[in-house]
């Protein structure tokens, strides 16, 4: 008897195959001596729409709701069908004796070969593939230490659980509130609260006053001196007219050095990645989404099997991990990295609580480097970047702490105290694995002394005030979210709370805020292309449909105890510590109770977006969205669902200001504009970039244009769209 093995992609398939030593075609399969090695495509199988429960759902209608099915069912993906009829195919094979499942190691990759195994009815003893990264050696020590599938039966209930509660309060939810408002309206527990966490900012940015504050700067030729309150001990004050007067009995005085302390500081490596935190410094340092940085990570696991499994929340590695980091090292001593990697392998590894520790290591360890052989040249530019990113904070943990001596200098003059503060660096440690390209994030805020090279002082010792000045500057309001700052806020929302409840905080903390890793990336993905966000610049903000909705879902939904709660209970189903049933009966009662409120509550929705441009399809005037890369015209009926491109913006760059441009498209003819004012037609933009001798083709740029055509065309990718486009709204609720 053979082994069937079901891998999650088709690239992983092969690669286990070649492992296994599996190199006869099998009707979409690969066959080996021991094993056959088949693939699913992502998610082949999921949960039913409602119309497949009643025929009566087909119509959106209020009074169909709240659709609560006595059991889920299970449907095969249309797009994907061809390829569940294959793998059905050879798991109903007479010699195939056990399954062996080598999907993703996590909750949703668990969910992707149970639910095929479900819908094909298959009951073959099941084997358990569970591994951080694909190379060579990870595959086939993972084929030496296969668990037991019953192990991870508590897991797929988990997952099964959010499936469905997702489900029944997401599409109740959205159709409560499409048929409600007659407008496409969605809600769900993640990109609510998400939502109302960037409307929290955005009132408080416009509530802000900013004040006007003082401070007084000494020089005595070497050191510059600042002004600190003895009571509160701030640099700053907001009363004008008594820092004036301490400036008029400065005039002709000494400053007497009170105090001089040196200490020694040492400073460890900021830890190992985790998924979240290699979003937000991508993101910060090159301007990538987290979706595109989690795109990247996936390549650079999948494709070229360089580093380990992406979708982590963990930033240490396990003790029998660690006995594995000088065959990394060995793997990396290339290029830019071979100096550094070199001299540790060449000594005994510091390893430590910092990021070597079993207790936080659970699904995953850090995104660290595997045992694969690099070849930088067959990355892409991102690739390379990301890749960077992770092989020097990899290396840094490595190294010892950087350690400093800091001097810190206080002093008096007329009656008032002064301060001062300077470093000298003693020994690099792990900041030469940055050479210099990242200096110190310790930005100085306005609370802060700024850092300098002090000469040798002594306490008692009178230095002559030679310059004197008073500072002025006023408070800033909060900054608007980025994506890299917005990871941040739904990773911790804990100050988004209404509640304090200490219970609420530390669930908060144990479920690792507001989605996982894996699904935050999504998010933010689904809010911009629902166009509930919108970007300026680097900066996020809500469009006026997305405020209307806050005003319009129930006020639990906007919370984010609500997300954390739900998490801390899919966690003890994981572990088998609830039962599936007991939570399953809560998202009942929550659902039926959300649908209620929705139909009691006396909202209205207007669109405050309508163009004067009428529908060419049905004649409906159109709305003006800001997708991410495009600005586009929308018919306002979903059921409709034309939509118009006005301008994409491109990588083409401004020869005035450097800037990207957009490309507007009238009457035939392309163009592109730039913030700046700068515009060129298509035509000379093809003209001037050949004679500039930039390489670029006719042919590269008819299929660049051909990209961007085909991208407009694509529908919208909302979490409901395909739900959504069928909608029939009865007309009792317009």
């Amino acid at each position: 008897m053979k082994s069937l093995v079901i891998a999650e992609k088709p690239s992983v398939g092969r690669d286990i195959a070649r492992v296994l030593h599996c190199s006869k075609p099998s009707g979409g399969a690969l066959e080996g001596d021991q094993y056959v090695v088949t693939w699913a495509l992502g998610h082949l199988v999921t949960l039913a729409d409602p119309e497949e429960y009643d025929k009566k759902y087909q119509k959106w209608d209020m009074d169909t709701l709240p659709m609560m099915p006595e059991k889920m069912q299970l449907v095969v993906i249309r797009q994907t069908g061809k390829q569940f009829q294959t793998v059905k195919t050879q798991l109903y094979r007479k010699d195939i004796g056990e399954i062996i499942i080598a999907t993703d190691a996590g909750r949703e990759g668990e969910l992707v070969a149970r639910w095929i195994l479900e819908k094909a009815n298959c009951h073959k003893p099941i084997r358990r593939l569970w591994i951080s990264s694909v190379t060579d050696k990870a595959i086939r020590e993972g084929f030496a230490h296969l668990e037991d599938g019953r192990k991870y039966q508590h897991l797929y209930e988990a997952a099964v659980c959010r499936a469905e509660a997702d489900w029944l309060v997401g599409m109740n939810g959205t159709r409560a509130l499409t048929c409600k408002h007659n407008a496409q309206l969605s809600c769900g527990r993640v990109q609510t609260p998400t939502l109302a966490m960037i409307a929290k900012r955005e009132a408080q940015i416009r509530e802000f006053v900013p004040q006007e504050y003082y401070g007084i700067s000494l020089r005595d030729g070497q050191v510059c001196w600042t002004w600190q309150d003895k009571k509160s001990g701030g640099y700053r004050s907001f009363d004008k007219e008594r820092m004036e007067k301490i400036c008029r009995e400065l005039k002709g005085k000494q400053l007497t050095v009170t105090e001089v302390k040196e200490s020694k500081s040492s400073v460890p490596s900021p830890g190992l990645y985790d998924l979240t935190e290699l979003q937000r410094d991508a993101s910060r340092k090159f301007g990538y989404s987290a979706k595109q940085t989690l795109n990247i990570m996936q390549q650079l696991y999948e494709h070229h099997k360089v580093l380990t499994y992406p979708r982590t929340d963990s930033r240490y590695i396990s003790a029998d991990v660690a006995e594995t980091l000088k065959e990394r090292l060995r793997a990396i001593s290339i290029g830019p990295y071979k100096k550094l990697a070199g001299s540790l392998i060449m000594q005994p590894l510091r390893l430590n609580k910092s990021f070597v520790d079993d207790k936080k290591v659970s699904d995953h360890h850090a995104i660290i480097p595997t045992e694969q052989f690099v070849q930088m040249d067959k990355m892409s530019t991102e690739e390379r970047r990301i890749y960077d990113l992770v092989v020097r904070r990899f290396l840094s943990v490595l190294y010892p702490p950087c350690v400093y001596m800091q001097t810190s200098l206080k002093g008096e003059a007329a009656g008032e105290n002064f301060a001062a503060r300077g470093k000298v660096m003693l020994e690099q440690g792990w900041r030469v694995v940055y050479d210099q390209q990242d200096k110190e994030e310790n930005e100085e805020t306005e609370e802060s002394l700024r850092e300098q090279t002090l000469p040798v002082m002594k306490k008692g010792e009178t230095r002559n005030i030679q310059k004197m000045e008073l500072t002025k500057g006023k408070t800033k309001p909060p900054a608007y979210f980025t994506e890299a700052t917005l990871l941040s806020a739904m990773e911790n929302p804990v100050k988004y709370m209404e509640s304090r409840d200490a219970q609420a905080v530390k669930t908060l903390g144990e479920t690792g805020g507001l989605g996982t890793v894996a699904t935050r990336a999504d998010i933010i993905e689904k809010l911009f292309n629902s166009f509930l966000m919108e970007k300026r610049g680097n900066e996020i903000h809500l469009t006026g449909k997305a405020r209307q909705l806050l005003t319009l879902v129930p006020e639990d939904l906007k919370k984010p105890e609500l997300t954390a709660d739900w998490e801390m209970k899919l966690s003890r189903i994981a572990k088998g510590q609830m039962k599936r049933d007991v939570f399953m009966k809560e998202i009942d009662a929550y659902t039926r109770e959300i649908v209620e409120e929705i139909k009691a509550d006396d909202g209205v929705f207007r669109h405050d977006n309508l163009t004067s441009h009428k529908c060419p399809v049905c004649g409906k005037r159109m709305l003006a969205v800001n997708g991410k890369q495009a600005k586009m015209l929308v018919c306002q009926d979903r059921e409709c669902g034309h939509r118009e491109v006005i301008s994409r913006v491109t990588n083409a760059r401004c020869p005035k200001c450097h800037k990207k441009m957009e490309m507007y498209e009238k009457g035939g003819e392309k163009t592109f504009i730039c913030k700046c004012g700068y515009k060129e037609r298509l035509s000379a933009f093809q003209a001037r970039r050949e004679k500039e001798g930039a390489g670029v083709s006719k042919k590269d740029v008819q299929r660049y244009l051909n990209k961007q055509k085909k991208e407009a065309q694509e529908p919208v990718n909302n979490a409901f769209a395909q739900a959504l486009a069928g909608i029939r709204l009865d007309q009792k609720q317009k």
